[in-house]
């Protein structure tokens, strides 16, 4: 939309508060945002000038804008949650959080059973969380089957199935696991008093639990049930252990939620704890993406929002690091200043940072991968991006190297299935060019990669890259032609600056969304075989194993050869330079040597091309 379009559209704008919508010619969700005032917000983005590539492409893109008016800005504030939530807008932060997070559910259904699941549904019976961990939720369970005596089995424990007498007890209740209600020996509401426990138990709230301990061991001490009472005295010690491991803050912080974050380029990591009863129940650290140029203050709004949705959190109390703009009503904002709130920040604030440098150590050692299933859809996308032929389950990439204008190698990598086959890069001298030559260096590699998958009949790409735009490119493609390789492969050059995409005989290129998972993972694959090549450069030269071509002179040494190189930086460079320019570096004699010795290059270059004219 440009700016006449959108001064058309100005006067009709809402004064109020509501949420607005950006959509494409296809009426495609781009971005959904809040406002205090819907005409001052919107104006905001048509006459204010951007400094992201990102802001100034979403304006670009707007066909129509929608409004919503609402009452208040907690309204607002709610609404615009939801549609991220719901349609995940490209332009709009998106939580990278796409896993499904376990429940503790107590079923509906007589003498209710309790267990695992990640399946939510609206069946009428109660779930627990979610929580944040298979592992810690296993735990918790084995932690409440020690201490509370619900039931395990799947038996149908109607009442008329227990007047029947369909069951018998099981193991678990002699082992002192349940107390029998399939035999008529557990009423129903002895067995709510524990799943009333088991609710005090998953929420921290562990006090109310001890003390009914303590008042039955009392109770059968008195009765003389000594070997009841040893039980019931083991439970308290067990859970006043738990309790003293769990509980890390002031008894009076009931419920709390706690946030902090920090940035990394494009990368937010927000860390969230939750406090009930003064025990951390929950700990969780979530990365976000940023779209544009939104604010501290809007991301963590933004995340804390979605999280505490996520986990159902109720705490009237949410501790953060920096003021923000949370407008919900009975919400009390503490930005910590010293005392166990800080310290609660500062235990945040140490996961957060924790998970930073895990998250940079992946990303090094290309670790924060995909599962095999999401690589597969990024290959039928990059398929569908690209139009190519088949799915590209085989990629080959290739790339020249030099150094100062000198020392040509090139470099292939090869990934399969979407991630890296290191046993399948290859380095290449290059044998028959001479000099710096991209071009024909592009087509010597090429070459001889794919005449030797040929004579060794190996399996070909389905897709390669060259890196390198148009001339490489042109250079590549003769050396598929000479193989008759046409049709059986897709090539394509990769322009170096603007991450343009050459396919052979068209005029326009091809240029991907910035952030898409087809540029993002061809990006990753032309760093990869950067960083091969360059690596093997420096490999070469710390072994000495290149010469340049001025050693190769009679009467220069290496030590003139390498104080030449240094000041000009290339041999070709060397070749144009004046020979009064070499003798006021190198002497009369030593100049002269290497003038005739190009003098003659020329010579024997120039009768190459008189013959071949001829």
């Amino acid at each position: 939309m440009n700016q006449q379009e959108y001064q058309k559209l100005a006067q009709t704008i809402p004064v109020g508060p509501g949420i607005y919508k950006y959509l494409d010619e296809n009426k495609k969700l781009l971005y959904v945002g809040k406002a205090k005032s819907l005409r001052k917000r919107v104006a905001s983005y048509f006459t204010k000038t951007f400094t992201t590539y990102k802001t100034r492409d979403l304006v670009q893109r707007i066909r129509s804008i929608e409004f919503t008016l609402v009452n208040s800005e907690q309204d607002a504030f709610l609404l615009e949650n939801s549609l991220i939530k719901q349609f995940q807008p490209r332009f709009n932060i998106n939580l990278k959080d796409d896993k499904s997070y376990p429940f503790i559910v107590i079923k509906n259904e007589p003498f209710p059973r309790v267990f695992l699941t990640r399946r939510k549904i609206n069946d009428g019976s109660e779930y627990l969380g979610p929580f944040t961990s298979v592992a810690k939720v296993r735990e918790l369970l084995d932690f409440v089957k020690a201490n509370v005596q619900l039931r395990t089995c799947k038996l149908n424990l109607s009442s008329s199935n227990i007047k029947k007498k369909k069951f018998k007890v099981c193991l678990e209740y002699h082992l002192g696991n349940c107390k029998g209600p399939c035999e008529g020996l557990q009423t129903e509401g002895d067995y709510r008093q524990g799943l009333s426990r088991l609710r005090n138990i998953l929420k921290g709230n562990l006090g109310p639990v001890i003390s009914e301990f303590k008042k039955e061991m009392k109770e059968t001490a008195e009765k003389m049930q000594f070997e009841k009472a040893e039980i019931l005295r083991k439970k308290i010690e067990h859970l006043e252990s738990y309790k003293a491991r769990s509980v890390i803050v002031n008894k009076h912080n009931t419920h709390a939620d706690i946030f902090s974050m920090t940035r990394q380029e494009d990368g937010v990591f927000v860390n969230y704890l939750m406090v009930q009863n003064g025990t951390i129940v929950q700990t969780h650290t979530t990365q976000l993406e940023t779209r544009l140029e939104e604010k501290n203050e809007e991301i963590l709004a933004f995340a804390i929002a979605q999280l505490r949705d996520t986990f159902n959190s109720t705490a009237s109390e949410i501790i953060v690091p920096f003021k923000i703009d949370y407008p919900l009503e009975g919400i009390l904002l503490t930005i910590p200043k010293a005392g166990d709130k800080k310290k609660l920040l500062e235990l945040s604030e140490k996961n957060v940072h924790f998970f930073l440098e895990e998250w940079k150590k992946k990303k090094m050692l290309h670790i924060s991968g995909k599962t095999d299933e999401e690589n597969l859809k990024l290959l039928a996308q990059l398929m569908k991006d690209l139009q190519l032929p088949e799915l590209p389950v085989h990629i080959e990439c290739f790339d020249n190297s030099n150094f100062q204008g000198s020392f040509a190698v090139s470099a292939m990598v090869c990934f399969k299935n979407g991630v890296k086959s290191p046993k399948d890069y290859r380095h290449f001298n290059v044998k028959t060019v001479q000099g710096i030559n991209d071009f024909a260096t592009m087509k010597e590699v090429v070459f001889r990669r794919y005449k030797r998958l040929l004579e060794e009949a190996k399996p070909l790409p389905q897709l390669v890259i060259i890196d390198g735009g148009k001339g490489q490119l042109s250079a590549a493609l003769e050396s598929i032609r000479e193989l008759q390789l046409d049709g059986k492969l897709t090539v394509i050059g990769l322009a170096k600056n603007e991450e343009e995409l050459f396919f052979p005989g068209d005029q326009e290129s091809l240029k991907l969304p910035y952030d898409s998972e087809s540029l993002m993972l061809i990006r990753k694959i032309r760093d990869e075989v950067h960083r091969f090549g360059i690596s093997f450069h420096r490999l070469k030269r710390s072994k000495g194993t290149f010469t340049n071509e001025l050693e190769k002179i009679e009467g220069i040494g290496k030590a003139t050869a390498a104080a030449l190189l240094q000041e000009f930086r290339s041999v070709n460079k060397i070749k144009q330079l004046p020979e009064e320019e070499l003798i006021a570096f190198i002497g009369v004699s030593k100049a002269g040597i290497i003038s005739r010795h190009f003098e003659r290059q020329r010579e024997v270059s120039t009768g190459d091309k008189t013959n071949v004219n001829v």
